[in-house]
């Protein structure tokens, strides 16, 4: 799996180079492409995550929920979450989590973390068949093999979407190009894994597990 994951992410690295829930706190805003404000409170947490992360999964598993409905539905805390892309499903899974109005993003994000073990699954033990079409042809092409492979249609239907929808975001580079240029600028920042946080946009050393966090969130709010 790891060597799977290690060539599709040096594979990306080139692109990256090339391209310069009603109980939950919706998204108020999707100030930047690939990029979800959640809440209004006065402390910004700033949220880096990537779908093919196995702890990304396992913090959406563990404090997801209790993250949006508890503190961010209150006048504390402002959850801004960020898309750091490591290979192409991540970038395929993070396109189609940003498909849509800025509102059905917690349901797209919830479901592509809840289903991460199957998608992932299916992919890692592609063919070499399946491996070549994810390597050749437009990225358009790529995505859209990536996403009949992982089951990422039959997903997106279970949320409403019809498949011509999901096309058309898979089909958008420019929301390509923002989720890599984005991930760049991140890794500039300091940014070295995922899942990692910031609180008014400092980087909280040792903290990507959610009894970590709500440590720190708790002291602080």
């Amino acid at each position: 799996m790891n060597s799977v994951l290690s060539r599709l992410a040096g594979a990306f690295a080139v692109l990256i180079m090339t391209i310069a829930a009603p109980a939950l706190a919706q998204p108020v805003s999707n100030p930047q492409p690939g990029v979800h404000v959640i809440g209004k409170g006065a402390t910004k947490l700033t949220e880096y995550v990537s779908y093919t992360c196995p702890h990304c999964a396992h913090f959406e598993e563990e404090g997801g929920e209790a993250l949006r409905s508890v503190y961010a539905s209150t006048d504390k805390l402002q959850i801004v979450v960020r898309h750091l892309v490591r290979d192409p499903f991540d970038l395929t899974a993070a396109m189609l989590t940003n498909c849509g109005a800025a509102t059905k993003f917690n349901r797209n994000h919830s479901l592509f973390m809840r289903e991460q073990r199957n998608w992932l699954g299916k992919l890692v033990k592609a063919t070499q068949a399946q491996r070549n079409r994810y390597d050749s042809g437009s990225y358009t092409a790529r995505r859209r093999a990536i996403a009949q492979d992982a089951g990422f249609y039959d997903m997106m239907r279970t949320l409403g979407y019809q498949r011509a929808e999901v096309d058309k975001c898979l089909a958008d580079e420019a929301m390509a190009a923002a989720l890599a240029e984005k991930t760049k600028s991140y890794v500039d920042l300091g940014v070295r894994g995922t899942p990692s946080f910031a609180v008014d946009d400092v980087l909280l050393a040792g903290t990507s597990d959610w009894q970590s966090l709500k440590f720190q969130l708790d002291l602080r709010l």
